[in-house]
């Protein structure tokens, strides 16, 4: 129990990078690397009490600093994009660095996901580990030197519990997730997972993803997961935003109130027994269903990663906010202390 580290290898840069484990009484096990501080392993108890590993990543630092998957990664300083890699503060024009086209995406070319954050307060008996870094003024065009810390714990019930928090010293804006591609089975498609999303709406998007402004109701779409559905239930219906997005590649606007911690998702995979559920305190989820893997990826212990063989369900403000004003704000202002907790707990049936 508690928290070890090794050697993982050297970053581009040529600085030692480590992976840290975290075990609890259990069995249980997350590994996460300080570089983009990556998830790249979770190790968890089937129905059987098999141990399986239901995340993917790669079994050497290289193919996460060469890849851009962004598997596992803490994302910013903006998860999802910003439409046109532009939006406005107090009368200003921020102009981003654009990587998804004519857009900005996952914080840009050097996101939070490809650099070195430095390990904090490591107890070989305590089964947390906490990363601190610096985002300096204008990096990747965002405003403000922005102190952030993300601390990783693991809880004796199978709770891996992600608190953000970070302060700046000029105003800016902030939209902070993790980019887990999970699959419970282990290996295979996830089209037969069985997924739940607390969500009366969500936030349709056009040609290039960005979100239209509009909050639709889900209800008699292909996105109601209100009840349980397979995720591939649905996917291939000749919808207009699924054939945008090659699938579901969308925000969720959650139920409940945004700033508490309630459950905002739960998938249940029927082979293994394996369930996961999604608490937080965002106010939003974007649902990807790995529509973009397509076999050129070779994963841990030669694991090939197919068409949707992983599904994110990242905890998130919404996708291009700084340019919808109707949205929750994602501005963080001087003095202020922005925090975000989001909790992934696995269990079986």
């Amino acid at each position: 129990m508690g928290c070890s580290c090794a050697p993982f290898g050297r970053n581009p840069s040529g600085e030692e990078v480590m992976l840290y484990t975290l075990a609890n009484a259990r069995g249980t096990m997350v590994k996460i690397t300080p570089f983009g501080g990556i998830i790249t392993s979770i190790i968890v108890p089937d129905r059987e009490g098999r141990m399986g590993d239901v995340v993917l990543g790669f079994d050497a630092l290289a193919d996460y600093t060469d890849k851009v998957p962004f598997f596992g990664a803490i994302i910013g300083r903006y998860g999802n994009r910003i439409a046109g890699g532009r939006f406005t503060l107090d009368g200003k024009s921020c102009t981003l660095a654009c990587n998804n086209g004519p857009n900005h995406l996952h914080g840009g070319i050097r996101g939070f996901d490809k650099v070195l954050w430095q390990a904090e307060n490591v107890q070989a008996d305590v089964a947390s580990l906490t990363l601190t870094y610096l985002s300096r003024d204008m990096e990747e065009g965002y405003p403000g030197n922005l102190s952030v810390k993300v601390s990783y714990t693991l809880t004796d019930d199978d709770r891996l519990v992600i608190d953000y928090s970070a302060s700046t010293d000029k105003k800016s804006v902030i939209n902070l997730t993790n980019h887990s591609y999970f699959n419970l089975a282990g290996e295979g498609d996830i089209l037969d997972h069985e997924l739940f999303i607390d969500a009366d709406r969500y936030t349709p998007i056009d040609e290039g993803l960005i979100p239209t402004g509009e909050l639709a109701p889900v209800e008699n779409t292909p996105f109601d997961f209100r009840s349980h559905q397979t995720i591939g239930a649905r996917i291939g219906v000749r919808d207009e935003q699924l054939i945008r997005a090659g699938g579901y590649d969308h925000n969720y606007v959650l139920n409940g109130k945004m700033g508490e911690l309630r459950k905002a998702a739960a998938a249940f995979e029927s082979r293994t027994g394996r369930l996961l559920e999604v608490w937080t305190t965002e106010p939003g989820m974007q649902l990807y269903t790995g529509n973009f893997l397509d076999g050129t990826l070779t994963g841990k212990e030669g694991k090939v990663y197919g068409y949707r063989t992983g599904f994110c369900l990242e905890t998130q403000h919404f996708p291009d906010s700084p340019n919808h004003p109707d949205f929750p704000t994602t501005v963080i202002n001087p003095g202020e202390i922005w925090t975000s907790r989001t909790a992934f707990r696995f269990l079986t049936r």
